[in-house]
């Protein structure tokens, strides 16, 4: 993907809307509910982007939903891109480009994700407060394009801090109990075994995952501030002796959907 390729997935969309969205959303497993809340919302289908891949994941619509949420201008992705899915790092991050260049100064990312911290329990949420990308695969790789961001990005405050801030004072007026930790992103699609969660325990891991890293990376090239948010669906092998589903990630974030729209919808007039 191509600075060229970036403009015209921007371009097809601009010509789809009439709005200037300055937050971006990409929302993981089971977490596209807040798209029915998005006031005279512009449903745009990947396939009707330039450039777009397709999501295949049960639980990922597949679709760009732009309009107004909590009072601000909002585009969001009811899906997202794996490399699981066969896809390279910067197809998977492509649909950040493209909110950069069409405006999107602040990211929130959400993903469901497996509790290696045992005092978590499935339903949680947690803040994601940094993360260790254990994918081995990194989306600036090739040459770089010095007008969509630096070399060598520092990733030193990848979680923006003020935001972070925001999400925790926001949980506390809510009543909404938020954890916080460090998210593992792992390139998947199976599950870890007991073994590699009591490595990634040892590393310094609360949670983990199969997204969210590459775009977080690219997010922090491309100079937005960045807020992530994991539902922990399960917990993680080993700890509960228990197989591990995706049935039982959708369940739970079922579950968790009402104190995830709370917390979103509140944080965002604050951004």
């Amino acid at each position: 993907m191509n600075s060229k390729h970036i403009q015209e997935a921007a371009e097809a969309i601009k010509g789809k809307i009439s709005s200037q969205p300055k937050i971006g959303l990409i929302l993981g497993s089971g977490l596209g509910v807040l798209a029915e809340l998005i006031e005279n919302p512009k449903v745009i289908a990947y396939d009707e982007i330039p450039h777009f891949p397709t999501s295949t994941v049960v639980g990922h619509a597949g679709e760009m939903v732009i309009g107004q949420l909590s009072g601000k201008e909002v585009i969001m992705m009811k899906g997202r891109f794996h490399m699981y899915e066969g896809y390279d790092p910067q197809i998977v991050t492509f649909p950040v480009r493209v909110m950069k260049q069409l405006g999107v100064e602040s990211l929130i990312v959400t993903n469901a994700a497996g509790g290696i911290d045992e005092s978590f329990s499935a339903g949680d949420l947690m803040l994601i407060t940094d993360h260790l990308n254990l994918t081995f695969r990194n989306p600036l790789i090739g040459k770089n394009d010095d007008a969509l961001g630096a070399r060598f990005p520092d990733m030193s405050q990848a979680y923006n801090r003020d935001l972070q801030q925001a999400a925790l004072q926001t949980a506390k007026e809510e009543g909404i109990e938020l954890q916080q930790g460090v998210y593992v992103g792992l390139l998947g699609p199976s599950y870890e075994t007991p073994a590699e969660i009591r490595m990634l325990r040892t590393f310094g891991g609360s949670a983990v995952g199969m997204s969210t890293v590459t775009e977080v990376i690219v997010a922090n090239h491309a100079g937005m501030k960045v807020l992530g948010i994991s539902c922990i669906s399960n917990m993680a092998a080993g700890i509960l002796d228990q197989p591990l589903s995706h049935e039982e990630v959708m369940e739970t974030t079922e579950q968790v959907k009402e104190k995830f729209k709370t917390l979103v919808l509140k944080v965002l007039p604050k951004m």
